[in-house]
């Protein structure tokens, strides 16, 4: 089954900071390039020659490496764009609210993580439930395919790459991630935190993962 582009959740021209032509540009080129390159590796694969895998160079190989790299850059993608069209208001009484106060210290303490992350980061910033220890961290991804987690789910992501912010901030990425604040849509963030607590429920680590005993 192929893969579609997935529409945008909100109106591009109604965020704060982030103007539409930068987000239309972004959803339109960037990440629904991600979309057609997943589909055509996807249908290059079953006729790649097995027999010929090298790990210098096949075109099994190759397929093989762009395959997560396309893949996550449209899992990613649709996380930070469904993440976006908030006002950037979060309830202090929720239970992520005090969850992110109990790992991080404050919301406050959590946000400047993150952003320190995003400044950090070539790629992504992306915050998530570990299954492992039941605790949010903050992950600094330089490429879609490289500095993800096992065993955490995603809960908030931002897209630090140029493309994300280029065409309002040039190279000014922290007015960028200062701005993406404003536009959080927190409550799609606490749907993402519900459902990883409803399916963790009261299980262990080692129960979630299969592992008697976690090395």
């Amino acid at each position: 089954m192929a893969h579609e582009v997935r529409p945008l959740s909100f109106d591009p021209g109604s965020l704060d900071g982030i103007s539409a032509d930068q987000i239309t540009n972004h959803h339109g080129k960037k990440y629904s390039g991600y979309v057609t390159k997943l589909n055509e590796i996807e249908a290059l694969l079953p006729q790649a020659d097995k027999s010929k895998a090298n790990a210098s160079y096949s075109e099994f190989r190759e397929l093989k490496r762009e395959e997560p790299f396309s893949h996550n850059g449209i899992i990613l993608h649709e996380l930070y764009f469904a993440n976006l069209g908030g006002d950037g208001a979060i309830d202090g009484g929720s239970d992520l609210a005090k969850k992110l106060a109990a790992d991080f210290g404050s919301v406050d303490a959590f946000k400047e993580d993150m952003t320190a992350v995003g400044k950090s980061g070539r790629g992504w910033a992306v915050a998530a439930y570990s299954l492992l220890d039941g605790k949010i961290h903050t992950y600094l991804m330089d490429l879609h395919d490289i500095g993800g987690v096992f065993y955490t789910l995603p809960l908030l992501v931002l897209d630090v790459y140029e493309h994300a912010y280029y065409i309002d901030y040039k190279n000014d990425a922290p007015a960028y991630i200062a701005k993406f604040w404003n536009n959080v849509d927190w409550s799609v963030v606490a749907k993402r935190y519900a459902d990883c607590v409803a399916m963790v429920g009261s299980r262990t680590a080692a129960e979630l993962i299969g592992a008697k005993q976690l090395v």
